[in-house]
């Protein structure tokens, strides 16, 4: 695979609603009373949305569980019912998105690995852990760019934020840094750890979409113009890893 040729994308992720509906919602348009595992199903695909929302324009410590019981328009105490407190939450709205993005970009670099006969590039690596990420923020709606920016409050919170990331993330971080490993076999590996982290830090200030390269561009760049990142953000960082640690 041409280094600036981006993998072939795993399925886009379904769009959804900017509205969740409200439990059974499923079951009555099908004519059915819903059942209390469809009513239980629902209410906590309703929570995690709503509090999603709030966590990423907030933080952790910015929201209660009476916040999220508010918002979705029912008494607090049944909040509890569903999580014990607020920190089992925020993991929870966490660890759903988590899972998507890990398994998406570990299934394109596994693709991208066995299409390489063994010689894989380094900005066809970072394409596959980049531009993977990058499309779910770019086709799955609102719901996904809460995420991102939530994603990005984690990776900058040491006292906790750090166990997450390394919970959710750590075999596909590893995966990337095999390949490249392989892509740039004299380079120092520190170099190649550092890189990383240049890399990962790029991407979780896109995600944050905070406005300031809006500000500094003059609108000429657009924090929500994920498209024009992923046409520069992997040739961008491969350059950095060349500059580094010399020609592949």
């Amino acid at each position: 695979m041409p280094a600036n040729v981006s993998p072939k994308p795993v399925n886009a992720p379904r769009k959804q609603s900017s509205k969740a509906k409200p439990a059974g919602a499923k079951a009555k348009a099908r004519g059915k009373r819903p059942t209390k595992a469809e009513q239980r199903a629902e209410m906590m695909e309703q929570i995690l949305d709503v509090a999603e929302d709030l966590f990423s324009k907030h933080g952790l410590h910015g929201v209660t569980l009476k916040d999220v019981a508010k918002q979705i328009g029912v008494h607090h105490t049944l909040m509890n019912y569903y999580f014990k407190d607020k920190k089992k939450l925020f993991d929870a709205v966490f660890g759903r998105r988590a899972v998507v993005t890990s398994t998406r970009r570990m299934d394109a670099l596994d693709a991208y690995d066995a299409s390489t006969n063994g010689k894989p590039t380094v900005e066809g690596a970072l394409h596959a852990f980049l531009d993977t990420d990058l499309d779910l923020y770019i086709q799955g709606g609102k719901r996904w760019k809460n995420y991102g920016r939530l994603g990005a409050q984690v990776a900058n919170t040491p006292e906790w934020g750090a166990q997450l990331m390394d919970k959710h993330f750590d075999p596909v971080v590893l995966k990337l840094i095999g390949l490249l490993k392989r892509a740039l076999p004299n380079c120092n590996e520190a170099d190649i750890f550092w890189g990383y982290h240049f890399v990962t830090g790029a991407l979780l200030l896109t995600l944050a979409r905070t406005g300031r390269i809006d500000k500094l561009s003059g609108g000429v760049c657009q924090s929500e113009d994920f498209e024009a990142v992923k046409r520069r953000m992997a040739k961008f960082m491969a350059g950095g890893f060349l500059a580094v640690c010399g020609s592949e």
